[in-house]
């Protein structure tokens, strides 16, 4: 049975209801697709603390997130499975920067489909374009 890896990803909503999408660079697996950032949940971290520290390093701002999944999803991947959480926040520090990341983009819900997504990412993608609302009140 292959290693399962939990993965916690940010959905990141400005004041323009825009989401920050993030393309992996030429160097990391799935070159060239786009996702949602974040990465591994170390041991014994919970899963907001761990996006909130990943989000510090790819992109160097601060975080505050909601305290719900928005989505979770297993994907195979040939060496493995990944069980990816995403989760919704917002800046509350600084400017995100692509630390690790090819590009990063802002962009509205309708126009997600247009980016070739990591396979991982799609179902939070697709639930997000069907979404009546991107952040509950």
């Amino acid at each position: 049975m292959k290693k399962t890896v939990k993965v916690v990803a940010a959905i990141i909503v400005n004041d323009q209801n825009e989401i920050l999408c993030a393309l992996r660079s030429p160097e990391m697996s799935l070159a060239n697709h786009w996702e949602f950032p974040g990465g591994k949940v170390e041991k014994d971290e919970d899963i907001y603390s761990a996006l909130a520290r990943e989000i510090t390093e790819e992109l160097g701002c601060t975080v505050e997130t909601e305290k719900e999944v928005f989505n979770e999803h297993t994907h195979e991947y040939d060496p493995f499975m990944v069980n990816l959480l995403s989760i919704k926040c917002k800046i509350i520090q600084g400017t995100p920067t692509a630390r690790e990341h090819a590009k990063l983009i802002w962009l509205k819900r309708n126009n997600l489909e247009s980016l070739k997504w990591a396979p991982a990412d799609l179902p939070a993608v697709t639930q997000l374009i069907h979404e009546e609302k991107v952040f509950s009140d």
